[in-house]
């Protein structure tokens, strides 16, 4: 358990904290006893225990004392125990039960491959198809994979590593796992609030993809033509006419003028012609556009017009959310078998994807504008703040779900061995997926006679325009529609249930087991969050709900929320905790110590990276703008600060209350807080030559136990 707040410090502080059971520490009981015990740092006696060095108190990243859990050095008294005994010496007596060494009876995987598949569904979503590609032609094509191959490196893999270990470690969800540092169990705090956020606004791509699937089984597809009532007199199919139609007119009119000025009216008007998109100078809008802006979204002025709620959009949110629900209810058992299908799934419609597009006309080109290298961008500071932003969007850092779903792992499963395969599989399927795109775009352009460079977008962009007006050119149009936005949805909707699944796991692990919702049933919390976020999703619907969902997205977890967590990761860990330390349990755990890269990494090298990314985002802050026109109003900017401050906020603040609302001086309050709570699972992981005994004391009531560590 978790030290109270205002609770009396207890004087030995120099000792690790067991949750539900204590180790005592002292020396050879004159009594009945007999026993040889672990001499601790500090002796206990009735009245104080004296102070000695604690287990977390090392000044640098290797310096954390002790070897975790379950070394033989001494641990804490916890307040509910009662210190005694003679001659200077004594015994701790703590209040708990005889099961509280039985096995923890936390869900676990039913197969290893099931963690494996729920990690890939979770970290591999939208961003690595609408995102990654478009970043990688942005940044100089193949040369943006230099520096995202580092940033994989040096920020990617190891604070993966980190909270997957912590979960499977801890046994803990995002919030209860940092408990090896109480003083920041605020990173846990901030994890659930920005996982929270995520599950709110991300289910919304899906509710629009679901929506634009339902209308896939129509011939011809709602969006490819004009003349349904949400069109307007601008929209135009065929902009190569429409070009043609404006440049005849500007032509004629020119040659009605004066013979003097006639040539210089057609220089202007082939320069004009020539600069701007023909489409643009008529206001023309293509009929997926307005399916996108005046059917779907209903889109209105801005983020003061709610307007009125979307009946269709509504009843999609429904099933995405029921779809959602009954895939977690049960828990990892139960989420373990849906991940079979929603993170394998997808790949094979990227495969069926990439053999159609590469055999479409213009896909060579699309390819080569992909990874064609320009290696000046190089020296450019947004290419690397790209990749380091975008590592941590795809790789799920900072959300607390990785460290949720490591949590059901055994406890000698080789996290570190799949850290490296996710981050494998998650970097992949980015590239991968540029070829897919890529390829898609270079037909599009080829099509439409403009450059590459004129269809190429990013992120909604990308899935509900320029992707959906490439399926309008193609043969078997339908099809192609049903299989892009049903693998869509597939690939979101793992993201988004494993993202619901990681906080409620943080929920339960924080609700006291006796209070009045930690007897409700797994099925009803499950039940109770999702129609939270129903609720909230609301004001998504309506008129005016992209503005509201682009807050969320731009701020609530953008990426300064994530880059902030990040950070305070690993400075907890290696700097609070002990990055030797650290691996050592890790050394436990697998059966050999990782590689002296991560430890570095964690201690200096990622630090050091998110925070140079982070204060360049804050450096360079621009207001947020919505599709290049409408500027968000002061308030709106506001709420988003909120949202964004709401999460960033949680560690600073829970670190200072701790500290005023403990008792005794800075550095006892400072030994007292950053000493670990162990669960009782780790008791069942000593090492061979340590034993733990339960000894009954006649003196206490039949429910007071003694537990000491014997060697």
């Amino acid at each position: 358990m978790s030290p109270e707040v205002g609770e009396e410090i207890p004087r030995d502080v120099g000792f690790s904290m067991v949750e539900g059971i204590e180790l005592g520490g002292d020396e050879e009981e004159e009594g009945d006893l007999g026993h040889p015990l672990v001499t601790g740092p500090g002796s206990c006696t009735s009245e104080a225990c004296e102070p000695g060095p604690g287990p977390g108190s090392g000044p640098g990243p290797g310096q954390g004392q002790g070897q975790g859990p379950m070394s033989a050095v001494p641990m804490a008294v916890h307040p509910l125990c009662m210190c005694g005994g003679g001659g200077g010496g004594g015994v701790c007596v703590c209040e708990a039960s005889v099961g509280a060494l039985g096995q923890t009876d936390r869900q676990t995987w039913s197969r290893q491959m099931d963690f494996i598949m729920s990690c890939v569904g979770f970290a591999v979503g939208l961003g690595n198809v609408w995102r990654f590609p478009y970043l990688c032609y942005k940044n100089g094509g193949g040369v943006f994979l230099i520096p995202y191959a580092l940033m994989v490196f040096i920020g990617g893999i190891p604070v993966f590593f980190l909270e997957i270990a912590l979960g499977q470690f801890m046994k803990q969800g995002g919030v209860s796992a940092w408990n090896i540092a109480p003083l920041f169990k605020g990173l846990g705090l901030a994890s659930m609030v920005i996982v929270f956020f995520c599950n709110t606004y991300y289910i919304m791509i899906l509710v629009w993809g679901l929506y634009f699937l339902l209308h896939s089984f129509t011939s011809p597809l709602p969006w490819a033509s004009c003349g349904h009532h949400w069109n307007t007199p601008n929209c135009t199919q065929d902009f190569r006419r429409a070009c043609s139609n404006l440049t005849l007119a500007l032509l004629n009119s020119s040659s009605s003028s004066s013979s003097s000025s006639s040539s210089s009216s057609s220089a202007n008007v082939s320069s004009l012609v020539g600069n701007a998109s023909c489409a643009d100078m008529e206001g023309m809008r293509s009929p997926v556009m307005e399916f996108w802006e005046r059917k779907v979204l209903r889109l209105s002025r801005g983020l003061d017009d709610v307007g009125d709620i979307s009946g269709h959009m509504v009843l999609c949110l429904i099933a995405t959310w029921v779809i959602v629900y009954f895939c977690i209810w049960k828990g990892v058992k139960s989420t373990g078998k849906v991940v079979y299908f929603t993170a394998l799934f997808p790949y094979l419609v990227l495969v069926v994807l990439f053999v159609h597009g590469v055999s479409l006309p213009g896909a060579v080109d699309g390819i080569v504008y992909y990874l064609k290298p320009d290696w000046s961008k190089l020296t450019e500071a947004q290419v690397w703040i790209d990749a380091g932003t975008q590592i941590f969007f795809s790789y799920a850092i900072g959300l607390g779900a990785l460290t949720a779903l490591g949590s059901y792992n055994r406890f000698n499963n080789n996290c570190y061995q799949d850290a490296f395969v996710l981050a494998l599989i998650n970097s992949g399927t980015s590239f991968f997926a540029g070829f897919v795109v890529f390829s898609v775009l270079g037909f599009m352009a080829a099509e439409q006679g403009v450059d590459i460079s004129r269809v190429a977008e990013s992120g909604p962009g990308l899935a509900f325009i320029a992707y959906p007006k490439a399926v309008t050119l193609m043969p078997l149009a339908p099809l192609w529609a049903v299989l892009f936005f049903f693998m869509l949805l597939v690939l979101g909707l793992d993201s988004q249930f494993v993202g619901v699944e990681g906080f409620i796991t943080g929920l339960m692990d924080m609700l006291p087991p006796k209070s009045a919702l930690g007897r409700l049933r797994r099925e009803v919390i499950v039940a109770l969050c999702c129609a939270v976020c129903f609720v909230i999703d609301l004001s998504m619907v309506t008129q005016g709900g992209m503005y509201v969902f682009q807050l969320f997205d731009y701020y609530s977890a953008s990426g300064m929320t994530l880059l902030w967590q990040a950070f305070w990761e690993c400075v907890v860990v290696a700097w609070v905790y002990g990055a030797d330390r650290f691996m050592d349990d890790v050394a436990r755990m697998i059966g050999y110590h990782p590689l002296p890269y991560m430890k570095w990494c964690w201690s200096y090298l990622t630090p050091l990276v998110c925070m140079a990314v982070f204060l360049f985002h804050v450096v360079n802050y621009k207001r947020l703008v919505y599709n290049g026109v409408y500027v968000y109003p002061w308030w709106g900017e506001a709420i988003g600060w909120a949202l964004a401050l709401s999460s960033m906020l949680c560690i600073p603040v829970t670190v200072i209350y701790k500290l005023l609302h403990c008792k005794g001086s800075l550095p006892e309050r400072w030994q007292h807080l950053t000493t670990p709570i162990w669960g009782r699972h780790h008791l069942e992981f000593l090492p061979p030559e340590t034993e733990t005994k339960l000894l009954p004391n006649s003196e206490q009531s039949k429910n007071t136990l003694l537990y000491e560590t014997v060697i």
